[in-house]
């Protein structure tokens, strides 16, 4: 259940501690097996992929079946209720509506000399989203990962997510895709799927970008192709810290710290507060939401695991131990959040007040819910439009420009041993030299 501590050195071990449960020495074992489904795929390419996909799914499929058919796409329909399918509607408008914010512009500067310098973006060609599945649905994932490559204008966009036992994909998901903009859907889940997405196979395309998240396995294969392609993060388990004061209510906060727990079984929930009432309040409420929970046993054990209550002097000690942590989720469950917010310096995304619970950041608010995790949050940011759009430096300089800068550039070529480069911008600087002399001679001579 969960523990109430009150020391901050103690406080910062068990931080640390929550910080790094994904470092187990399990991993180096999971990335060998890992490692040996991605060149499996990458040399056997639908072979492989069939092959894992009934080993680790218990799927047998043939290759024709891994996408996902038009028949299936429209019967989705069918079987998602209206209310549902309107709620889906609103998530992708509100999604998009952030997103449309966040794109960078191309841009030029025309400077003295005739010098042009400015900056083009472009998206990617191609973006493979993963998206979890198989016993359960996620087509808020869906939204989130396919919403920001739509309005960044990938052309083309493909979704790969694990079968069901009877080799169904998620009628939710399938609708959240066309919903959202994309009906390329293979059914094909875990490393397989990464590999398949990175190196390519007789049916599913090779893309530039894969983003999404996923289990152990599925984050090792991402670490392990990038550079033969890019990704978005290394996402693991779910995580919430909140700072709550005493006029927090008590049962939101045990709601909002089981919201994250029942996640998976390392996912961490975590609360600092200077109210030591409110933190037993706290637990009493945490031990009630739990005795009918459906998620009882998942849920229980990360509470166990990674459940921390700190008990801190002020809020703004509360402040110091969340940047420490760095976490994906962030409340400020205080009566000024604003203020506090000025010495927040690491957080994913930051829910601000009594009223805004980190479900509406999971759903539609708008902005995105793939954040980084374990800390990682101290120099990563958000999934976002950026993600699948890369830029290319615009630079030109004319003659006169280049003759101004040709000593300073002649001088740092020479310190670095690199003659060549000097001579780049020598050969160009002596013949315009040379023309200048011709055009001042004097007639006849």
């Amino acid at each position: 259940m969960l523990r109430i501590i009150t020391q901050r050195a103690e406080a910062l071990t068990e931080l640390r501690r929550i910080c790094d449960r994904t470092h187990d020495d399990q991993v180096v074992h999971k990335e060998a097996t890992v490692r040996e489904v991605l060149q499996a795929v990458k040399r056997q390419g639908d072979r492989a992929v069939l092959h894992y996909t009934e080993e680790y799914d218990q799927v047998m499929l043939k290759a024709e079946e891994l996408r996902v058919t038009g028949s299936e796409l429209d019967a989705a329909y069918q079987q998602v209720a209206p209310e549902l399918l309107s709620a889906i509607q609103l998530a992708c408008r509100q999604v998009e509506a952030f997103h449309r914010q966040r794109v960078p512009k191309s841009w030029v500067q025309f400077g003295e000399d005739e010098v042009v310098l400015g900056k083009r973006y472009s998206p990617v060609d191609r973006a493979g989203l993963y998206v979890p599945g198989g016993r359960a649905a996620y087509p808020s994932t869906v939204i989130m990962n396919v919403i920001p490559a739509k309005v960044a204008q990938v052309p083309r966009i493909v979704i790969t997510t694990p079968p069901a036992p009877d080799g169904a994909v998620n009628p939710a998901v399938l609708v959240a895709a066309q919903e959202a903009g994309v009906t390329e859907i293979y059914r094909v889940g875990g490393a397989q799927a990464i590999g398949a997405l990175a190196y390519g196979t007789e049916t599913i395309p090779k893309v530039d970008v894969i983003t999404g998240p996923g289990n152990i396995y599925v984050t090792l294969a991402k670490k392990l192709v990038y550079g033969t392609v890019g990704i978005d993060s290394l996402a693991g388990p779910s995580e919430i810290l909140i700072i709550a004061d005493h006029a927090a209510n008590p049962r939101h906060v045990a709601a909002d710290l089981l919201a994250q727990a029942e996640h998976d079984p390392m996912a961490a929930a975590v609360l600092l507060t200077p109210d030591a009432n409110l933190a037993a309040q706290v637990v009493a409420e945490v031990k009630q939401q739990l005795v009918n929970h459906p998620r009882r046993m998942l849920t229980e054990k990360a509470i166990a695991h990674y459940g921390l209550i700190v008990v801190v002097e002020s809020l703004e000690a509360a402040a110091e131990l969340s940047n420490e942590f760095a976490p994906e989720h962030l409340e400020l469950e205080i009566a000024e959040p604003w203020v506090l917010l000025e010495k927040i310096r690491h957080a994913g995304a930051i829910f601000l007040g009594y009223s805004t619970p980190e479900a509406v950041g999971d759903y539609l608010a708008g902005p995105n819910h793939t954040l980084p995790t374990s800390g990682s949050a101290r120099y990563a940011s958000a999934l976002s439009v950026e993600t699948f759009i890369k830029s290319s430096s615009l630079i030109q300089y004319s003659p006169q420009a280049l003759e101004k800068m040709a000593s300073a550039v002649d001088l740092l070529a020479t310190a670095e041993g690199l003659p060549s480069h000097a001579d780049s911008i020598k050969f160009r600087t002596q013949k315009l030299e040379a023309k200048r002399s011709d055009a001042e001679l004097p007639m006849g001579e």
